[in-house]
């Protein structure tokens, strides 16, 4: 059986707090079920962001996507979770990764470490906030019984621990360019997508209740000229052609109509639900959130 869609916005800029308000309400005028943030350096701090998203809003989930887990101490995350879900009125969605960009461990101070090494500390991050907030005996306590646990990430060993612990698995549709240190990210295509979501699938036959799939949208452009939306992005991307990147699952182009059609075959043939979509896009992805409403 397919999940309804949910549809985030991924809110990264600072801003002063009116405007900061004014962006979550908007967010909530046009739909969007869940207001996420980021966690990189130069962007807001995820939590008290929230938290002030909470405030001016009713009916949105808030989640944080994703948090690097090496900028964390397990216990003094769990704190910040309870914390941040008892004053958010149990609206809180934990988004939890390995983080990629290792110049800004460098600028934090902080060891970035092997791609094993991060998804080993992840995993303890997880299986510790799963014994911290799962006990009565831990204070402060979250609202939710459960705070739910998106975690992001395409490898084997990333999706080995989705499968095991998450309630939302996250799909970037991108992956880091071989030696980047800034976090530089190239598309992947979509059979390797495809490919992904069935790796991921296998790892999970055995769970109780399915994950939920959420993919991160890079693009969204309402036009009737297609290939022009995208030739600047192809531009930029070697070895790729118009056709290819109209293809791309994380590019959402077209009329209103065909973006809905688009998101709608992309549920069909991955099983993604739950999209989220960045900022800039907000305003435009809109009439595709209204058409799709309760589908």
């Amino acid at each position: 059986m397919q999940r309804p869609f949910r549809f985030g916005v991924s809110l990264a800029v600072p801003a002063p707090a009116e405007e900061w308000r004014a962006k979550c309400r908007r967010a909530e005028e046009l739909g969007y079920d869940v207001i996420h943030v980021p966690d990189h350096l130069g962007m807001v701090a995820p939590f008290p962001a929230l938290v002030a998203a909470a405030a001016v809003t009713e009916r949105p989930r808030l989640g944080t996507f994703v948090l690097n887990a090496g900028f964390w101490n397990p216990a003094l995350l769990a704190r910040e979770v309870a914390t941040t879900d008892a004053l958010t009125g149990g609206r809180l969605e934990l988004g939890l990764g390995t983080g990629y960009v290792q110049a800004e461990h460098d600028a934090a101070g902080l060891p970035f470490g092997s791609p094993r090494e991060r998804v080993d500390h992840l995993r303890r991050t997880v299986e510790e906030l799963d014994r911290l907030l799962g006990s009565d005996d831990h204070r402060p306590q979250p609202v939710q019984k459960r705070v739910p646990l998106m975690i992001g990430g395409n490898g084997s060993r990333m999706m080995r621990l989705t499968a095991e612990h998450a309630d939302i698995a996250a799909f970037t549709g991108a992956r880091l360019v071989p030696g980047s240190t800034t976090g530089r990210l190239v598309p992947v295509a979509p059979a390797e997508l495809e490919g992904n979501v069935a790796r991921y699938r296998r790892l999970a036959e055995g769970r109780e209740e399915p994950a939920e799939l959420n993919l991160l949208i890079q693009l969204v452009v309402v036009t009737d000229d297609r290939a022009a939306a995208v030739r600047p992005l192809v531009e930029r991307v070697p070895d790729t052609t118009v056709e290819q990147a109209l293809r791309l699952p994380v590019l959402l182009v077209g009329t209103v109509d065909e973006i809905v059609a688009q998101v709608q075959a992309q549920r069909e043939r991955y099983g993604f639900s739950y999209l989220t979509v960045l900022k800039p896009y907000m305003e435009e992805f809109a009439p595709v959130v209204a058409a799709l409403r309760g589908r």
